[in-house]
């Protein structure tokens, strides 16, 4: 009797945490993604925004040479080029609003942790890095800056207050 108690015991301790723990997002996605206006991501229904960085918002108009044009609507465009096939986010955090926040690669494979998005638009001068962003990314930012590139290289009509 005693042996059925303690396998009874074992079975209610294993199972425990799996039943008392609350849900939680999972810890990678990986699918088709479709890319906002606003730069993020969305996969499985999930709108993921990209770890690191600040995308311009596709109402903020840039100024060229020849006409006005959205800064946030090239930062897309230079995600939808450079997104073809699956996409693999690894999820770091939870924003307030339910959309997640994940450090996504693409091009991905056994031998190839992938390209790094949020990387691929910092260089190009399309995404800012923000203050808690890794080293590399705030380098990535100011090279691009220093080379006028992207958001950089055009000047950004802001409203008079």
């Amino acid at each position: 009797m005693t042996s059925q108690l303690f396998k009874l015991l074992m079975v209610f301790v294993i199972a425990l945490p799996v039943f008392s723990t609350p849900p939680v997002f999972s810890r990678e996605i990986s699918s088709y993604a479709f890319v906002n206006d606003d730069g993020s991501l969305r996969i499985k229904r999930k709108t993921i925004h990209l770890y690191g960085i600040h995308v311009p918002k596709t109402s903020q108009n840039c100024r060229t040479n020849q006409f006005p044009q959205e800064c946030g609507s090239r930062a897309a465009l230079a995600l939808k080029f450079k997104i073809k096939g699956f996409v693999r986010c690894e999820i770091m955090d939870k924003n307030p609003d339910g959309s997640l926040i994940g450090f996504c690669r693409v091009n991905a494979s056994r031998l190839s942790e992938g390209e790094d998005l949020s990387a691929y638009l910092l260089e190009r001068g399309w995404a800012v890095a923000l203050p808690d962003a890794p080293v590399e990314y705030q380098a990535m930012e100011k090279i691009a800056r220093a080379r006028g590139f992207g958001v950089w290289g055009i000047q950004i009509d802001r409203p008079l207050l």
